[in-house]
């Protein structure tokens, strides 16, 4: 298991930001005990941060039945209900102020932190005072993915764009059903392989696209260096992408992260590298199109667990690496780890 205050800095380089040095002291200062009060707290500095800057205006589509004409006036509307008689009518109008999709979807997982039981009494407090600062006419909207989709259609940025993976992360982690009392429970997400897969994979990749400039970084398409009698049964093939890749003038490195309990599995008394992994990485580098004067190397990244492993191999004529790396040591090294990986 990932100690908490180092998922603060995975969940931060997943979510392509540098983490904030106040919200840095925030978690090395609490001892968090579970990952939702790691969240509640990111979710209380990022809105508190987000008040102090202002809340962001658009303009919302309003209709009303008023005494003083504004904007369009929808007259079969206004007949139907036979207002005009009373010097009244129905008005459509645009109206400027911070009732936005991504404040009410805010407002509802404040509402729904602020009654998790798994979190402390202190911090629910402080989430209610903050939620009293907003308008008191804004309505909440339930985290749900219809909601966080729309919101995400959007594009938000800075503090917004932050906020909204606290939303995701945390409809994501809570449990299917709320508690009798109207409570929200939440799992310990570090659990889930497949939600932990992606943070690890994100993690890596966006570390070293903010703390290291030799390489470019991204996730490529490779292309099969195929041939067929049919040329679309090539669209039959499926498709190479990889997770991480490093690319310099002289050296391009295929970096896949795996996040597994182990890097070895047992096979006939023995311990054995996970076959389908090794293959992938292999199939990366057999289909490479390089400049002739690049260097082409192969890393299998694992989060150490059982056994730490840093196996060097040459296949295909191409090095290659499986390692793991210890995500329990604190932060200082796990950085290090990585940047040595690929000097």
């Amino acid at each position: 298991m990932i100690p908490i205050q180092n998922l603060y800095y995975l969940l931060c380089y997943a979510w392509n930001r540098l983490p904030e040095q106040e919200e840095w002291l925030t978690s090395e200062a609490t001892a968090f005990h579970r990952p939702v009060e790691l969240l509640g707290r990111v979710l209380l500095m990022g809105t508190r941060r987000l008040l102090s800057q202002g809340l962001r205006s658009a303009y919302v589509a309003r209709e009303e039945d008023l005494a003083e004409l504004r904007g369009r006036v929808l007259l079969d509307a206004s007949l139907s209900r036979d207002l005009l008689r009373r010097g009244r009518a129905v008005c459509a109008y645009d109206e400027l102020g911070p009732d936005t999709p991504f404040v009410r979807l805010l407002l509802g997982a404040l509402d729904q932190m602020s009654r998790a039981r798994q979190v402390s009494a202190t911090l629910r407090q402080e989430l209610r005072a903050v939620r009293r600062r907003f308008p008191t006419d804004l309505p909440p909207t339930t985290l749900s993915s219809h909601a966080l989709r729309t919101v995400r259609r959007t594009r938000p940025t800075g503090h917004e764009a932050l906020l909204l993976n606290v939303c995701e992360l945390l409809y994501r982690s809570a449990l299917p059903e709320p508690a009798a009392d109207g409570r929200t429970r939440f799992m310990d997400f570090r659990r889930d392989e497949r939600l932990m897969a992606q943070v690890f994979e994100a993690f890596v990749r966006n570390f070293y696209r903010l703390e290291q400039r030799r390489f470019r970084v991204l996730s490529e398409t490779i292309s099969w260096q195929a041939a067929a009698v049919e040329p679309e049964d090539l669209s039959m093939l499926p498709a190479m992408i990889t997770d991480t890749t490093l690319e310099s003038a002289e050296r391009k490195i295929i970096l896949d992260t795996k996040y597994y309990r182990a890097a070895l599995r047992p096979r006939y008394d023995r311990q054995r590298l996970i076959s389908p992994h090794l293959y992938q990485l292999y199939a990366y580098l057999q289909n490479q199109d390089l400049s002739p004067i690049q260097l082409l190397e192969g890393i299998l990244l694992y989060p150490a667990a059982t056994r730490e492993v840093d196996l060097r191999y040459t296949l295909g004529g191409h090095p290659v690496r499986v390692v793991t790396l210890d995500l329990n040591q604190p932060w200082p090294g796990i950085a290090a780890d990585l940047l040595k990986l690929i000097e």
